[in-house]
């Protein structure tokens, strides 16, 4: 072998070491990036993870109070038309106190008027109780009072109170036949239902 070929191998010998040494340099350094990126990312993480959970929190009392107010909303509005609905109740059957006390009076003058007259003393007495009768029942008309009606009509457990039963073949089965105390309503309400006599 000439020294000219050795050289050369020595050269090439000198040249695989330097680029051994290089590939070596650059795995250290990326090594090293990997292992300095691995030490800052635990330090990060937890930062991250902690603002995570304070959002997650966050959302969570935000869609709590969210609902509470929703919640309070309901809650007042049911409260309004509740309140509404008894002023205007309370305006419909501001009468009904009233009526209540003057039903026995109003009973006492068709007693009164039932009676016959035998003398023209007594048609007279009978004449002005008429008027003043007719007087106070157009007086609670115009506050909405109407009598119930009963004879003839189909029993209604809502607006009658049976107080007898009886077998009449003039009257169908169900149907009132008597009444022996006048029942009212005022309005849509009633007041004092009638007490009838129901045939079987």
């Amino acid at each position: 072998m000439t020294q000219e070929q050795n050289v050369k191998q020595e050269e090439e010998v000198v040249a695989e070491q330097q680029t051994e040494e290089t590939v070596e340099e650059i795995f250290a350094e990326t090594e090293e990036t990997e292992s300095t990126e691995a030490t800052e990312v635990p330090s990060e993480a937890p930062e991250l993870a902690e603002a995570k959970a304070k959002i997650a929190e966050l959302e969570g009392q935000l869609e709590s109070a969210e609902n509470r107010y929703l919640r309070l909303q309901a809650d007042f509005d049911n409260s309004r038309r509740r309140a509404r609905l008894d002023l205007e109740a309370n305006e419909k059957y501001k009468a009904q106190s009233l009526v209540t006390d003057l039903l026995p009076a109003l009973d006492n003058f068709e007693r009164a008027l039932a009676m016959t007259a035998d003398n023209e003393q007594t048609k007279s007495l009978l004449q002005g109780m008429e008027m003043v009768y007719k007087s106070l029942v157009e007086a609670l008309k115009k506050e909405g009072v109407e009598p119930i009606e009963a004879v003839g009509q189909e029993f209604d457990p809502h607006k009658h109170q049976a107080v007898m039963q009886v077998e009449d073949e003039n009257f169908g089965s169900n149907i009132v036949v008597d009444e022996f105390q006048k029942g009212y309503l005022l309005k849509d309400r009633v007041i004092r239902p009638s007490m009838v006599k129901v045939n079987q």
